[in-house]
């Protein structure tokens, strides 16, 4: 499939990098000779260097071929522009990073229409989300609802006091035989993720992404060492789009919320929004304003400004003071190792929720994904088709390659834990684990 990636920032250059490697036909096109120099060098990709909005640019690039644009600059007219003349020309599918609320929302619904946007992909809200679910779990790393909320998938940090560290994967299994409510996919050690089998022994230090029915998790987070708590007090350090998004939800639901914010209209618009939200002038890193407003005593502490030495900075200060939790919204993946040895608990980019958007929408027959900073696994979740291999077979029997698992099943609402003698029926809901490359084979056997 040919692919147009309108934009190499974070967000686009990280979805044309997923994309290619699944080895699709990927062109992305930007302004910046640095940032088209640097994408050469790291992926297999074609580059066309020019505006997103250009004819010239969008012809170079082979729009009369492609089949899908993603037009995910930080820019919404280059972005719909884009979309129209890739519709205009005959494109299928097109999808925008929109971060205007009205062009977003209901008053925007006949201009999307008109310039014929498919998919329209909100890095901000997508990142409020995953926040909110990550503050729910106590030092959870990853929390992502899949199959209609009846499957979690949970990633954590072992800790040298979590039980499961130290054991093998089959004594745990064989401790909740016959009745799994959740299953180990992926472990992640010394920069390489890999799909966890029987003979594994877990260690302090390990990365894990566990798929677990909802009414198995308690057992889950006792085992891996988490505390699913009950938030009383967050303090949100930026007041930009996501925390405002963010602080709206929990004050909803009677949290005491402080934003910390040092553009003064800012605040004032804030203020003016989140009545119920405690709003704060100052700079997150100035440590006077985080002790006299006891920055530890706060359940959660997430830093979210655009600024990643700010917000890491940030959030080791109150976790110095106490916090129970810091959640670090970061854009540089080098400081991804940084961040476990310092204490940082969870990191967000806006590049792997994008990401995860613009997959699922590229696919077609998938009803989620999940990407991660850390590890190159992903986890997918899509319906059996008819007329496919996988119909009345089971799992055992498929001849999967060793580095898929399938770790889940959603039949009929209910949720199981996948064996290898599940037999699968079409319009099952799977949920796998799998690296880019073998997602075709995924495709061919489910989809």
């Amino acid at each position: 499939m040919r692919i147009i990636v309108v934009g190499a920032g974070e967000v686009g250059s990280y979805v044309a990098h997923r994309l290619s490697r699944e080895g699709n036909d990927v062109v992305v096109i930007d302004q910046s000779r640095r940032r088209l120099r640097e994408i050469d060098e790291e992926l297999d990709v074609l580059t066309v260097l020019g505006s997103g909005s250009s004819p010239v640019a969008l012809a170079e690039a082979g729009l009369d071929k492609a089949e899908l644009v993603a037009a995910l600059t930080d820019n919404d007219e280059v972005n719909l522009l884009a979309c129209m003349q890739a519709r205009r020309a005959g494109v299928e599918r097109t999808v925008a990073r929109l971060e205007s609320p009205d062009l977003r929302g209901r008053a925007g619904l006949d201009v999307r229409r008109t310039v014929g946007v498919g998919m329209v992909i909100d890095p901000d809200e997508e990142i409020a989300d995953e926040i909110l679910d990550l503050i729910a779990f106590l030092g959870a790393s990853d929390v992502k609802e899949m199959a209609g909320g009846e499957i979690l998938l949970i990633g954590a940090r072992l800790g040298a006091e979590a039980p499961a560290v130290g054991r093998r994967m089959s004594d745990i299994g064989r401790d909740y035989d016959p009745n799994w409510e959740f299953i180990f996919g992926t472990v992640t050690r010394g920069g390489e993720t890999f799909i966890v089998r029987g003979d594994y022994t877990l260690g302090e230090g390990d990365l894990v992404r566990v798929v677990c029915k909802r009414r198995g998790q308690n057992d889950l987070m006792e085992l891996l060492g988490l505390k699913k708590q009950r938030v009383s007090r967050v303090m949100l350090l930026g007041g930009g789009r996501t925390a405002s998004k963010v602080a709206r939800v929990l004050c909803r639901k009677g949290v005491e919320v402080a934003i910390v914010e040092r553009d003064y209209e800012r605040c004032q618009e804030l203020s003016e929004h989140l009545p119920n939200a405690l709003v704060l002038h100052g700079d997150i890193t100035e440590v006077d304003l985080l002790v006299e407003e006891e920055v530890g005593s706060y359940d959660s502490v997430v830093a979210l400004t655009g600024e990643d030495d700010a917000n890491i900075l940030a959030c080791l200060f109150a976790k110095a003071e106490g916090a129970d939790e810091t959640i670090a919204v970061v854009h540089r993946l080098g400081l991804l190792r940084l961040l476990d040895q310092i204490g940082v608990d969870a990191a967000l980019s806006p590049r792997t929720v994008s990401a995860n958007s613009v997959l699922r929408f590229v696919r077609g027959d998938v009803a989620e994904v999940a990407t991660f900073l850390e590890g190159d696994v992903e986890v997918i979740e899509l319906e059996v088709q008819p007329n496919t291999v996988a119909i009345g077979s089971s799992i055992a029997d498929l001849g999967l390659n060793h580095e898929i698992l399938v770790a889940a099943i959603l039949r009929d609402g209910k949720a199981e834990i996948a064996r290898g003698r599940s037999v699968l029926r079409v319009r099952d809901h799977v949920i796998v684990f799998a690296s880019p490359e073998l997602v075709p084979e995924v495709h061919r056997v489910f989809g």
